[in-house]
């Protein structure tokens, strides 16, 4: 053991977005003394987010909003979504703890609102904060649907505004946060457990070199998520900072140490290796969503699980009109229900049609989605809709005609379409499963195929981020080995471990469970008994 260390607590966090900032609260409300650290200056992927926490079972804004829900409701409609990733006791506890935990969030001053949202949408207008953010009208025969999607209060995305509020209590809890500080090796005992972090910091550097690593992350944030490569190449003078003045820095845990680094959405080597269909994406994180978290552990002996689970989004709407529309492959065959939660339709399209995919819609169609822009989408909405309602749209006078020019198989779609017009006016069920409340007649010419296809356009990108991590005991967030021990004084919260969403994304969800999955673990990591020297 490194005597003496630079600086010592109870608990060490690692990573300061709301999975390190939940660890951190639980970890000081059960009595401990806490150091939490950040590559940078804490938000992560969770500032950058739209702020949605997923949450049901009788909630607080669900109540304002006269909505009926249940944890067995709740519970119902997670484990056809949940699937493998975690066991039914665990998704059982979270559905129970649900509507609790987001008066927890509430209590640290997070603001939710119950204004219900009445359409369906990949996010919510500034007017409406509680809303559909999954797919649960379209599994309606497995559970009573209810709206569980949970925005924080806040113009625009509510990322920042989440975090905000969580940064605060963490520093109103007596939390020492040290900054542009970079977790690189755990230290462990001979007998594997672990009671320190070794680290490269800032926190010594000359004035300037912390301002310019700030002010130049801060930039290169907002490029690494809407252009990958821009950000990238701001983010190498950052590197260049951090190699160049950082010093070393041990940190003591006296009961143990929480890993909350994110994914690995930023490695496109990692990428390459587990999920190689996935590309074409746009990586939703931040530049330190690299894996070295995940690495720490694996370095510690932990084990992983998931690797290859990638959430890409491809919505439909907004507009609401485009619900109405037919999703189709080069084919002409119908992909799914358009109505799904976006994350669903996206993990269709890369898995099955090869990422690409067409929305048909006839003149009726294309002027209701018009009329519907303003006043019902935010403002990257609206503009990724003009985008698709005019760049990205073939036109033509007949099916066959629209079906030539943009490359679709014009037999299959002409068929597709009229068993689609036949249920529309028959009553009969819809061939793909889609509400009947949102199911449209499409028989008005000129036709129009939308090309939604999944590939790399600044105009509409198809977000994604990585679900897999370290495999970790599902009562602690202790980290497992490959035989499944535990390892003493280690712990993994959020996307850096195995959690609720690893299987099947929701909008919300990855939040929820970095909220689970941090109280978890930095509750558990307070009660290890303190160690002597």
């Amino acid at each position: 053991m490194p005597q003496p260390w630079d600086l010592e607590a109870d608990v060490v966090v690692i990573g300061f977005g709301a999975a390190g900032a939940c660890a951190a609260l639980e970890a000081a409300a059960s009595g401990a003394t806490v150091i939490l650290i950040d590559r940078f200056s804490g938000g992560g992927a969770t500032a950058l987010s739209g702020g949605v926490i997923y949450a049901g079972g009788g909630t607080a804004p669900q109540r304002q909003a006269g909505v009926q829900d249940s944890p067995d409701a709740m519970y119902g409609y997670l484990a056809a979504e949940v699937a493998d990733a975690v066991t039914p006791a665990t998704l059982r506890d979270f559905c129970d703890g649900s509507a609790a935990m987001l008066a927890w969030l509430s209590d640290v001053g997070v603001a939710f609102d119950g204004s219900l949202c009445p359409d369906k949408t990949s996010y919510p207008t500034n007017r409406y904060y509680l809303y559909y953010s999954g797919s649960e009208r379209s599994f309606g025969h497995v559970a009573t649907p209810a709206p569980r999607g949970h925005r924080a209060v806040g113009r625009g995305t509510s990322g920042r505004v989440l975090f905000t509020s969580l940064a605060r209590a963490v520093r109103s809890a007596g939390v020492t946060v040290v900054p542009q500080t970079r977790a690189c090796r755990l230290v462990r005992t001979a007998a594997g457990e672990v009671i320190g972090v070794e680290c490269m910091s800032l926190r010594a550097a000359a004035a300037w070199a912390r301002l310019g690593h700030r002010v130049l992350h801060k930039l290169g944030k907002k490029l690494f998520l809407y252009g990958g490569g821009m950000g990238r190449s701001v983010h190498r003078p950052v590197a260049w900072l951090e190699g160049r003045h950082a010093g070393s820095l041990t940190i003591g845990a006296r009961r143990g140490v929480v890993i909350a680094a994110g994914g690995f959405v930023a490695n496109r080597a990692l990428l390459r290796e587990h999920a190689p269909a996935y590309r074409g994406g746009l990586p939703l994180g931040t530049v330190a969503d690299d894996g070295s978290g995940i690495q720490l552990g694996v370095d510690a002996g932990g084990a992983t699980r998931f690797l290859d689970r990638v959430s890409c989004w491809r919505f439909v709407t907004p507009p609401p009109a485009f619900l109405g529309g037919l999703l189709v492959d080069r084919t002409g065959n119908r992909i799914c229900d358009e109505s799904l939660y976006g994350a669903a339709i996206g993990e269709a399209m890369v898995r099955h049609h090869d990422r690409r995919a067409w929305l048909l819609l006839d003149q009726a169609a294309v002027s209701r989605s018009w009329r519907q822009l303003p006043g019902r989408t935010q403002w990257f909405q609206f503009l990724q809709a003009v985008y698709l309602l005019t760049l990205a749209r073939a036109r033509g006078k007949s099916v066959a005609d629209v079906a030539a020019k943009a490359g679709v198989d014009g037999a299959g779609l002409a068929a597709t379409l009229a068993a689609s017009n036949l249920a529309a006016t028959s009553g009969e069920p819809d061939p793909a499963g889609k509400p009947a409340d949102v199911v449209a007649k499409l028989d008005r010419p000129p036709f129009s195929l939308i090309d939604l296809s999944i590939r790399p356009r600044p105009a509409y990108p198809a977000p994604m981020l990585t679900l897999g991590g370290l495999a970790v005991a599902e009562d602690t967030g202790q980290v497992l080995r490959a035989d499944g021990t535990p390892i003493d004084g280690l712990f993994a919260a959020g996307r850096t471990a195995v959690g609720i969403c690893s299987s099947s994304y929701l909008s919300g969800l990855s939040l929820a469970d970095c909220v689970y999955s941090g109280r978890r673990a930095g509750r558990h990591a307070a009660l290890v008994a303190t160690r002597t020297a």
